[in-house]
């Protein structure tokens, strides 16, 4: 009975397997109460309103699993503008940071990277990520102006398959800045995907 279902008036339906499969009932939870019980927070982190608006994609969440919290965020960058001034934010008109690290949600992080999921394109092709202590940080203006600390530098053009690891870690309740690793390229992006994974200690 290869290929077969046998059901049984008892509720149940054997494949040609041998697997036991229940009928007449369904999942019912919402996908918030299911990822509550996976220990999966979505929209963990929120961008500036100006970054928010402006870049094709961001999303963000959180998996706790026992005393680590993985936070991954993804980013198309798509609509945001970049300078030809190495190290100047990327974004445009207003405050342009993409999310406040905190040991409530994050934790304390200890380790990160950035991945490049689509080449960026139409702006600086070279990206860094740092971190400041305030979220007023403005499209063109150099990040050295704030209380920074540089997260990863990617020393080059954002290829697809590598990852840059962070060498230093945000500090607590600092926010974060893509910016311009390079003097070149200035425009507005039309392509350009980014993941950055963080791993913090609960707290």
């Amino acid at each position: 009975m290869a290929g077969d279902k046998v059901k049984f008036s008892t509720g149940t339906v054997v494949d040609a397997d041998g697997y036991l499969y229940q009928v007449g009932s369904k999942i019912t939870a919402t996908a918030s109460e299911l990822n509550n019980i996976a220990d999966i927070t979505s929209d963990a982190m929120s961008a500036s309103t100006v970054m928010a608006a402006l870049i094709e994609t961001y999303t963000v969440y959180t998996i706790r699993s026992g005393s680590i919290i993985k936070t991954v965020m993804y980013l198309d960058i798509t609509g945001a503008l970049s300078v030809a001034t190495d190290l100047d934010i990327i974004g445009n008109t207003g405050a342009c940071h993409i999310g406040q690290v905190t040991t409530a949600v994050n934790g304390l992080v200890f380790s990160g990277k950035v991945s490049c999921a689509e080449v960026p394109a139409g702006g600086t092709l070279d990206i860094d990520l740092y971190s400041a202590t305030v979220g007023t940080g403005a499209y063109d203006v150099g990040i050295a102006s704030l209380t920074e600390t540089a997260l990863m530098t990617a020393g080059g053009a954002l290829a697809v398959g590598a990852d840059h690891p962070f060498t230093l870690a945000p500090p607590a309740n600092d926010y974060l800045y893509l910016c311009s690793g390079e003097a070149a390229n200035a425009g507005t992006y039309t392509a350009g995907k980014l993941v950055i994974e963080m791993w913090g200690l609960v707290v």
